[in-house]
């Protein structure tokens, strides 16, 4: 069997080493006859820098490199391109660093490309420089790629400052292709991030997003139809419906799709359920954003937004839940049309069982000080499979019981219902359930919904003394689900802000 390419973004090493392949090249041709500028945002170790090699060798004229691949007897080999590739791989904390990053990205063009720029001392105009002599020497225009553009400022996003600064120097730089757009044949441009043209494109209106393109969607990753044929044999005699729970659902408007990295190292690591692609990179920046704005998470597994929040991130003006999905901590369930007010709105789910139980097992252990979570999650679970309501009750109190109690000092938090409320969603999202937060039926929304085998538990939460079985019942919440045949269980839960943990539980089995 072939190799399995584990961190490699290298084509030709991929090609000519014998590593397994996923053919993407029908779509790069595609984007290649469609779009002179082109821009795709996806999350984190999904396959971006490898695309982009691809397109460099493509226009580099390799032929022998494609053989048996879509683009083979597509494209005309006898035509090559001169290509300048940027990237920003290095320490970028500082304007000084981001400098020689650039300047090292730069001298590495010129020495592929048999050039020398004048101008060294601003970077903008040595970029340029390069582009037009590139043009001249060659005699044909000029293919620019961009990989991970937006990484100066992902990379001090918590030192907002810095991260202004790093903008700004980008800005500076990309802004040049306008001036020099008849030199140019082709420009692509990956990130995880779409900020808006006007903060970072200044001038490149014609700059077109096909990350949300429905011919793009499977661009990156890998599909169900490839794991059940290309992959098939690395994965002999293991559960291809747990694989699928674990690493897919991630979805760009056409197939759910697998995030390569996880899978690689799942196939790698003799099949364990790891948490392989959340270990790449924390997200502490997340967690504080959750912090400062007392969020409520149980909004996280029935997120409807706008077209207009995935289209843009602004750091000036940070949204979290433009944020996370851009990180790939919540992927697009389904796109809503409505058809009265000519909008395009997107329902939000997190991914996978990864990305539920890696998250929030992660906002357990930073927001509430907890190491030793996983008897408090067995408990959990074993009470709801086996309809034990009282044992839900007292690990919940026991959870609570556990905060420190620094954890309420110098805020509002122990007013807050929305903070309890978060507390058990973490815990019951963290164990991979099947959730909904604010549930909405035609009386109102459920705060929080769970069904887990052929069990449903409809859950209520109420600070102070209000009624909350009662709200249930009398809004007749459970409506929804009889169609359902399921067992139903009504919970209300009170919390109390001076003993800070559960001071009312009451639920009954719907007959």
């Amino acid at each position: 069997m072939k190799k399995l390419p584990i961190g490699i973004q290298t084509f030709k090493e991929i090609r000519d080493d014998n590593y397994i392949y996923i053919d993407k090249t029908k779509e790069a041709l595609e984007l290649i006859e469609n779009y002179k500028y082109s821009f795709l945002s996806r999350p984190r170790r999904f396959g971006k820098s490898l695309f982009l090699d691809t397109l460099h060798n493509i226009f580099e004229g390799k032929k022998e490199l494609f053989e048996g691949l879509y683009i083979y007897d597509k494209w005309d080999w006898n035509i090559t391109y001169p290509v300048i590739k940027i990237s920003w791989d290095g320490n970028l904390q500082t304007s000084n660093n981001l400098e020689k990053v650039a300047i090292n990205s730069l001298n590495q063009n010129q020495e592929r490309l048999g050039i020398k720029c004048e101008d060294t001392e601003n970077l903008s105009m040595c970029f340029l420089e390069l582009i037009q002599k590139s043009y001249e020497k060659y005699n044909q225009r000029v293919v620019i790629l961009i990989d991970e553009y937006d990484r100066p400022i992902l990379d001090t996003i918590d030192n907002i400052e810095q991260s202004q600064l790093n903008r700004e120097f980008i800005k500076g730089m990309y802004s040049v292709m306008k001036g020099a757009d008849a030199y140019i044949k082709f420009v692509f441009l990956t990130g995880v991030s779409k900020f808006s043209k006007a903060s970072i494109f200044s001038g490149l209106n014609m700059l077109t997003d096909i990350s949300l393109n429905p011919k793009y969607g499977n661009i990156c990753g890998y599909t169900q139809k490839n794991i059940e044929n290309e992959f098939l044999p690395y994965l002999d005699g293991v559960d291809l419906k747990k694989v699928k729970e674990w690493y897919n659902g991630y979805n760009f408007l056409k197939d759910d799709v697998y995030n390569p990295f996880d899978l690689l190292l799942f196939i790698d690591n003799d099949f364990k359920y790891k948490n392989y692609w959340f270990a790449t990179g924390t997200p502490s920046f997340l967690i504080k954003l959750i912090e400062k704005n007392n969020y409520f998470l149980p909004k996280l597994s029935n997120l409807r937004v706008g077209e207009e929040l995935l289209d843009s991130f602004d750091i000036d003006n940070i949204n979290l839940e433009v944020i996370l999905y851009q990180a790939g901590y919540l992927t697009i369930d389904k796109m809503v049309i409505d058809e009265d007010l000519d909008i395009i709105e997107y329902e939000l789910k997190l991914p996978n069982r990864e990305v539920k139980q890696s998250f929030n097992d992660y906002i357990i252990q930073i927001l509430l000080k907890k190491t030793d979570y996983n008897i408090d999650k067995k408990k959990i679970i074993v009470a709801l499979r086996k309809e034990n309501l009282e044992d839900f009750k007292d690990a919940f109190i026991a959870i609570f019981s556990s905060i420190p109690y620094n954890n309420y000092t110098n805020n509002n938090i122990l007013h807050y219902e929305g903070f309890y409320a978060s507390v058990v969603y973490i815990y019951l999202q963290s164990l991979g359930l099947d959730i909904i937060g604010e549930d909405v039926t035609n009386k109102g929304r459920i705060d929080l919904t769970v069904k887990i085998d052929n069990l449903i538990y409809i859950i209520e939460f109420k600070m102070g003394k209000g009624n909350a079985l009662g709200q249930i019942k009398s809004n007749n919440y459970a409506q929804k689900y009889l169609c359902e045949e399921k067992d139903i269980y009504l919970v209300g839960i009170n919390f109390d802000e001076d003993e800070r943990n559960i001071s009312g539980f009451e639920w009954e089995k719907l007959k």
